[in-house]
């Protein structure tokens, strides 16, 4: 009896589901089928009750792979014990990351952690689509704002300003905002989630004596699913956006945008590294969180030294 076979049938127990079990383990359908019935056949008994649209645990498969998870569970626990003991970091990284944060920063960054552990390996799926972590067969995420599913764990990685920004020369052909009134003859452009269009923007004002919040919804002027041409139309001067400071960060620095009207403020938001399960959470994805928080503190730090984002967004 083969050990990966074996872990193949926990996954299709696991997912109830053949196919998507190959899905995650990316291999034929028919590999993780054949990975079944050797299983099976080892046994001398049916693990799992089939029907033409439903797969379920029989009464042998419910006696018997939970003591199964129980020994793999200890087996990859002696392993990574090992590991810790020999500073060993190696394996391969299944990271999801946002279209903009991801080209622009993320994986920079991982390619550098790679450079200094040779011995892992990285698959990126970067997109500003909801993922699923085992659908799409990940290990971990970095996503704005904490985990809103209690299954899923999560180490918060930094405090994120969002700025209002436009570039120099969208300023100098339409004039500069002072008043979030002002937006309201402005273009705006804006991300899209699906069918919902994110183009209400919303400001607070703290000034003793004028503390008032606003609800603004400029004219759209271009929207689309993908942060990072909201941020590359934003830098060409086609129109207003409101973006993480991390995702525009490079371009603040450089000069290509401005950040507008620093009396109203945005809701912030916070960048997080999150995992399905403990088990994900190896040696390597715990170097990686602390490599991610001292990038993005830097980077803040720098934003900070220029008077575009306050210090306090540095403390925890």
């Amino acid at each position: 009896m083969q050990l990966e076979d074996l872990r193949v049938v926990l996954k299709v127990a696991e997912f109830r589901s053949i196919t998507a079990a190959a899905t995650h383990l990316d291999m034929q359908m028919a590999t993780a089928s054949a990975a079944v019935k050797r299983i099976e056949a080892a046994l001398g008994v049916e693990l799992f009750v089939r029907t033409t649209r439903h797969l379920r645990l029989s009464s042998a498969g419910e006696r018997y792979l939970p003591q199964c998870i129980a020994a793999m569970s200890m087996l990859d626990q002696a392993k990574q014990t090992i590991h810790n003991d020999l500073d060993i970091i190696s394996g391969e990284i299944r990271l999801a990351v946002s279209s903009d944060l991801g080209r622009n920063i993320a994986i920079p960054w991982v390619d550098d952690f790679m450079e200094q552990y040779p011995q892992v390996t990285l698959r990126a799926h970067v997109s500003d689509s909801n993922i699923d972590f085992y659908r799409d067969a990940l290990d971990i995420a970095l996503r704005y704002g904490a985990p809103a599913d209690s299954n899923l764990y999560g180490f918060k990685i930094c405090n994120v300003p969002r700025l209002l920004v436009a570039s120099p020369s969208y300023l100098e052909l339409h004039g500069t905002p002072e008043h979030p009134k002002d937006l309201l003859n402005h273009q705006g452009l804006f991300y899209q989630l699906q069918n919902i269009l994110n183009d209400t923007w919303h400001f607070s004002c703290e000034k003793p004596g004028a503390e008032r919040s606003y609800k603004i919804k400029p004219k759209a002027y271009c929207a689309a699913n993908d942060g990072d041409l909201v941020r590359r139309w934003c830098v060409a001067g086609k129109g207003l956006a409101i973006k993480s400071s991390l995702d525009i960060a490079n371009d603040l620095l450089a000069g290509h945008v401005v950040s507008l009207m620093p009396d109203y403020k945005i809701p912030q938001g916070e960048l997080w590294l999150i995992s399905p399960s403990r088990q994900s959470i190896t040696p390597t994805v715990r170097l990686l969180r602390d490599m991610f928080r001292e990038r993005t503190k830097a980077l803040l730090t720098q934003l900070v030294e220029q008077g575009i984002i306050e210090k306090s967004v540095l403390i925890d």
